[in-house]
């Protein structure tokens, strides 16, 4: 095997990055008080119209005190409008017959795809990185958002004239015409034109489909509803209906994944139903696609919107991205295999230090692509070209050994193994115990990362064994 190195020395490029060491789930970017934790904030709450009829004039003309009627087109377009201005610095434009987009949930979308991207990468957050929004209508928000927050650049393709030429306009108004291509398309187009653009790869994918399989589905829901939803009450209806509703739209991007694969590191869509949901995960797995990810939006106390993400390639998402969906949808098994485990909590040891110490060291003396250990953090990041730590590769090793040296053949040292394995490990200290933590980055192997969590535990019980006289790892 060749020698080992650093993870960030070691790490694989994915589609848009460089090599670094991976980034934890709470990197310092999501962190209170910086750039991407204030994003991460906006909307916790609902917005307080008071406050933007103070801090914007042209809001409080539409409410003139009054709460805002969501039933009045006017005064949800100044909504948007307010929202963009005050929260991300945008100005928008948009026609009187097509939908307009509230923030919240399109903000909720772009935070998701930040956290896909950040967590199935060995890079840092904050790289250049090209996405396509299949689909983005008038006013062009998607995009708009992505650029804002991150470095990103976009292709975003509409078949309607009305809403490219007003996507364009907004494109111009913000002065990102460098960063966004507005591209038309045909209905008999590919919906992911990589070769069209000519484009080898791109980071992801994003679309937001009409809902509605016809114009009787759309109007039977309003029905049901105790209101309008404010978006539909100025959209057209090519933007709500679509032949066979969102699942054909969504699975024709998937037929097209089949052949494209790796030249998209995520493939992604929001889905107005949880049904939706159901039907893709299930089409996912008939198709052998494991590394996917679900989530769901929840905007005020009826609105739910879910999205889905599929990659072909060994990046895994963290827990809260690739599983952060409500009971609804564990009930119905939809879930993608868990990227996260507490392995051992046991009290505070004599010597943390000494414990780090020797569970870094057990895992530094396995046979690993790389192994990257911060004694500051209590925290490292490794990579195993298969279960190392198994007695069958022992058994395995010992017989090329063998082999070898009848052959009188060595291992190439220039040859890289593949990585079967890509975890990082971390100690967190609490006031009364300690616990060690384990994440799945990289691998297609759900059983690998199960019985590396089994050498974890094994490697933590002896490491506190030798530092206190009762022990108990949990």
């Amino acid at each position: 095997m060749a020698p080992k190195r650093k993870a960030s020395e070691a790490s694989p490029r994915d589609s848009s990055s460089g090599v670094a060491v991976f980034q934890s789930a709470a990197d310092s970017s999501e962190l209170p008080g910086t750039r991407d934790g204030r994003f991460k904030e906006l909307y916790a709450k609902a917005p307080d119209f008071k406050r933007l009829a103070r801090c914007d004039a042209d809001f409080a003309a539409v409410t003139k005190g009054r709460e805002l009627d969501f039933d009045d087109p006017a005064s949800v377009v100044q909504l948007t409008k307010t929202l963009l201005k005050l929260d991300f610095g945008l100005a928008m434009e948009l026609p009187e017959n097509r939908l307009c987009p509230p923030v919240p949930n399109r903000h909720n979308y772009i935070l998701w795809l930040k956290g896909l991207l950040d967590t199935s990468s060995y890079a840092p957050p904050g790289r250049n990185l090209v996405g396509l929004d299949i689909g983005t209508g008038a006013s062009c928000i998607y995009p708009l958002l992505g650029c804002v927050q991150r470095p990103w650049s976009f292709v975003a393709t509409d078949m309607d004239a009305e809403s490219l030429r007003w996507a364009r306009r907004n494109v111009e108004l913000n002065g990102l015409g460098h960063r966004i291509k507005v591209v038309d398309r045909g209905p008999e187009d590919a919906l992911i034109p990589l070769d069209d653009l000519g484009l080898d790869s791109i980071a992801f994918t994003m679309t937001n489909p009409p809902f509605y399989e016809s114009e009787d589905a759309l109007l039977q829901s309003a029905k049901r509803k105790s209101r309008r939803p404010y978006t539909a009450c100025t959209g057209s209806l090519s933007e709500m209906v679509v032949e066979g509703g969102e699942v054909a739209f969504v699975n024709r991007i998937l037929d097209e994944s089949l052949v494209l694969r790796g030249r998209v590191q995520w493939y992604t869509s929001m889905l107005g139903f949880l049904s939706s949901v159901a039907a893709l995960v299930d089409r996912l797995r008939d198709r052998g696609i494991q590394n996917y990810a679900i989530t769901e939006f929840v905007q005020g106390n009826k609105t739910r919107r879910w999205a889905v993400a599929w990659s072909f390639g060994p990046m895994r998402p963290s827990e809260d991205v690739a599983r952060g969906t409500k009971a609804a949808s564990c009930k119905l098994n939809l879930l993608p295999a868990a990227t996260e485990a507490e392995v051992a909590k046991f009290p505070m040891p004599d010597s943390i230090g000494t414990v780090a110490d020797k569970l870094s060291g057990a895992i530094a003396a396995l046979d690993l692509i790389s192994w990257d250990w911060d004694s500051q953090a209590l925290a490292g990041t490794g990579r195993a070209p298969d279960k190392v730590w198994a007695r069958a590769w022992r058994r395995k090793k010992k017989r090329e050994a063998e082999t070898r040296t009848i052959e009188s053949q060595g291992p190439n040292p220039d040859l890289e193994p593949t990585c079967a394995l890509g975890f990082h490990v971390r100690i967190h200290v609490a006031m009364q115990h300690v616990s060690v933590k384990c994440r799945w980055l990289e691998g297609s192997d759900p059983v690998a990362f199960e019985s590396f969590q089994g050498f974890l535990q094994a490697a933590t019980r002896s490491a506190v064994s030798s530092t206190q006289s009762n022990p108990q790892p949990g």
